[in-house]
């Protein structure tokens, strides 16, 4: 994985460009990309000179072992008083904030602490860098995505007539966490029958029945960074109306995959499915974006959207996942997740999917 300071570096020649002194990094997959810390409490301050990790007692030694790129300083009071004493230390005249992730009351509390600077908004100098992933980081999320493959394979083993939704979540989740996962990347979405039309639907009580279409979305977390896939089944023998939607999902998540490529729109993508879908007469059917960008979020940019105007490039990993979803039959979906690459992409999830009938 690039070092701390390689990051850094990137970060300072971002300052330097928007002329701002220095920045707050307080979102936690931020936090984590950039000093390695994984506690739940923390601050980073970043100058031109300086990485500052702010934490309580409970994580100092934690913050020391896990970012030793950073001076780590101990909070004893409220977290504004600190983040101004070291504010004033490093002589700061303009600090920056993540605009799309500090609250209305942090902001106010910050402003009223750092008074005598400039107390300015920022969004995505983080997650710009972030977008594109490292050898190490593509390793680590081909492995989530290994766990995810290995959970589907088991579960098709267990599936029933008559076993709830919530028992085929919690399955999942223990043999991803058996497996190596030091946790889920979302909750597990097991959606049956009329419910697979939700394309959100978490798991509920409601028992699997002969005819039910059933869709699985599933990621692990391994060494913080995420998987994502969903697989589309059948309880019993599939009608002819159920394998025709299918198929036209299919198709439409196969010629997405292959228009994957760098250079290209995350907009360009969504409408190679998106298109198919509607040919065949399912346009409002498919509501949301083809697909996201994946890494120590299971959301984040770049989006396959009709909004979606990032130009993807090697590096980059995104799912790729159209939906049919109609409330008289259910729905389906089926979801890769890959990494673009210097002429296409590359898929992390191996898990078949041609209809699966059980």
């Amino acid at each position: 994985m690039q070092g701390v300071e390689a990051r850094l570096e990137k970060v300072r020649g971002l300052l330097r460009d928007k002329g701002i002194d220095a920045i707050l990094v307080m979102q936690p997959e931020n936090r984590r990309y950039l000093s390695g810390f994984t506690g739940s409490n923390g601050v980073l301050l970043i100058s031109a000179e300086d990485a500052i990790l702010i934490t309580d007692f409970r994580y100092t030694e934690q913050a020391q072992e896990e970012a030793p790129g950073f001076k780590v300083t101990e909070c004893d009071q409220k977290i504004s008083e600190t983040i101004a004493d070291v504010a004033r230390s490093l002589d700061i005249r303009s600090l920056g904030f993540e605009s799309d992730f500090v609250t209305y009351r942090q902001h106010a509390a910050l402003s009223e602490k750092l008074s005598f600077l400039d107390f300015v908004p920022y969004e995505g100098i983080v997650e710009g860098l972030r977008m594109v992933k490292d050898e190490d980081e593509l390793a680590m999320i081909a492995q989530a995505c290994d766990l995810g493959d290995s959970a589907f394979s088991h579960i098709l083993g267990v599936i029933r007539p008559g076993i709830s939704e919530l028992d085929v979540a919690i399955e999942l989740e223990w043999h991803m966490r058996k497996k190596g996962a030091e946790g889920i990347a979302f909750d597990v979405i097991v959606a049956s029958g009329a419910r697979s039309a939700l394309p959100h639907g978490r798991a509920s009580g409601k028992k699997l029945e002969t005819g039910d279409f059933v869709v699985i979305d599933l990621g692990a977390r391994f060494n913080g960074y995420c998987g994502d896939m969903t697989r589309t089944i059948v309880i019993g023998r599939a009608t002819d109306e159920q394998r025709r939607i299918y198929g036209i999902v299919l198709d439409a998540q196969v010629a997405a995959l292959a228009a994957v490529a760098p250079g290209k729109k995350g907009s360009e993508v969504d409408a190679v499915a998106r298109d198919r879908i509607a040919r065949e007469g399912y346009a409002s059917a498919f509501g949301h974006g083809l697909g996201h960008g994946v890494g120590l979020a299971v959301h984040e940019e770049p989006r396959l959207s009709p909004s979606g105007d990032v130009v993807l490039g090697p590096g980059m990993v995104v799912s790729v996942e159209p939906g049919i979803y109609l409330p008289e039959l259910g729905g389906v979906r089926i979801e890769d997740l890959v990494a673009v690459t210097g002429d296409g992409c590359s898929v992390f999830t191996h898990s078949d999917k041609t209809l699966i009938e059980i």
